[in-house]
Formats: structure tokens, C-alpha cells, sequence
């Protein structure tokens, strides 16, 4: 599953309205950076999204974490889920799994599904927390809940369908009260 995770990469930082999408588009550089720097939290991350992938800017890796932090500083889900994918891929930063999964934990409190799933995958292989099935299968099971027209929710429903191979029956079923109740909590002390 780690490989499909990673594969996904590209897709996975793009936020999360815009399926399949590409970076934004290298016309409206000089407005996304005037926007930005008026501390637009939209313009911010997209401009960091910018420079993630080098376009119509040189690719910086820095640069983009610092445009996704200005962002995330207001609340910005995405932003504050690429700067989750940024230190889970050792992408411009050292890899630290804890600075991950708090930045997932951020955007998938709001409803983000690509954190949702990704926050799955680091409990699925102990990456900065305790290897648990069970709260894997919940977030993956919580990203997998969300609308249809979300691109992470055939992700997560592949990716909790994979891992109910390695559990047992009450172990599902304890996940799925789990999933309940952070619905019902909207997704905050999952």
C-alpha cells in the first residue's frame, strides 16, 4: 500500500477541489503572488504548489513549505495537508513522522480526505505513531465515506479494503465503531 501512496504523490498534493488538476496555471503567476503576499491563504497555497512543482517558477522545496505554512497558519486545510506529504516523502525537509502526522491530523479534522487516508497509511506501517490496523482501517474508512467526487476516496477505499485482509473480524468491527464516532465527533480526537 506504501507504493500506492507514494505513486499518488503528485496527485495527492494538489488540494483536494481539484481533482486530477495541475498546478496552478503559470498566466496568473504575477496575480498569485501579489494575492499571496497580501496573505490570501488560497493564493498562498497555490503559489506554494508553484514552486513544489516548478512550474512557471523554478522548483523549490523550501519555498513551497514556507507559502504552505503561511497558509496552514490560517487554517488552510491544504496547505496544511501538503506540508504533511512534505515531511512524510522528505520533500525539502528531513522525513519526521511526527511533524506529518500533526500537519494530517490539521487538514483531516476538516474534512480532508487525502490526510485522512494518508494518516491510515502511518498508522498501517507505524510511521511516527504505533503500528495499529484498527485506526488505520478507521481513517482510511473515514476518507473512504466522503463524497463521491472526492479523488482520495477511491484511494482510501482501496487502501481499507487491502488492509481487512490482515484483520480479524472483531478488529473490523471495532474500526467501524471507531469511524461512527469520529463522524459524529466531525472528525476532531479520532
Amino acid at each position: 500500500m506504501r507504493v500506492l501512496v507514494i505513486i499518488l504523490l503528485a496527485t495527492l498534493v494538489l488540494p483536494s477541489g481539484q481533482a486530477q488538476a495541475s498546478p496552478p496555471n503559470a498566466t496568473s503567476t504575477a496575480d498569485l503572488q501579489k494575492n499571496a503576499n497580501q496573505g490570501v491563504a488560497e493564493a498562498q497555497t497555490n503559489l506554494g504548489l508553484l514552486y513544489y512543482f516548478g512550474r512557471a517558477v523554478p522548483r523549490d522545496y523550501t519555498k513551497a513549505r514556507e507559502w504552505f505554512e503561511k497558509a496552514a497558519a490560517q487554517g488552510d486545510a491544504d496547505a496544511q495537508y501538503n506540508l504533511g506529504t512534505l515531511y512524510d516523502f522528505e520533500k525539502g525537509v528531513p522525513q519526521n513522522f511526527a511533524s506529518a502526522k500533526r500537519w494530517y491530523e490539521q487538514a483531516a479534522t476538516q474534512g480532508h480526505a487525502g490526510a485522512q487516508n494518508n494518516l491510515g497509511a502511518l498508522y498501517e506501517f507505524g510511521h511516527g505513531v504505533k503500528q495499529d490496523f484498527v485506526r488505520a482501517y478507521m481513517w482510511y474508512n473515514v476518507a473512504a465515506s466522503l463524497s463521491t467526487d472526492d479523488p482520495q476516496k477511491n484511494v482510501a477505499t482501496e487502501n481499507r479494503d487491502e488492509i481487512a485482509g490482515d484483520m480479524t473480524s472483531a478488529q473490523i468491527s471495532e474500526a467501524k465503531r471507531l469511524t461512527s464516532q469520529c463522524r459524529t465527533r466531525q472528525f476532531k480526537g479520532c
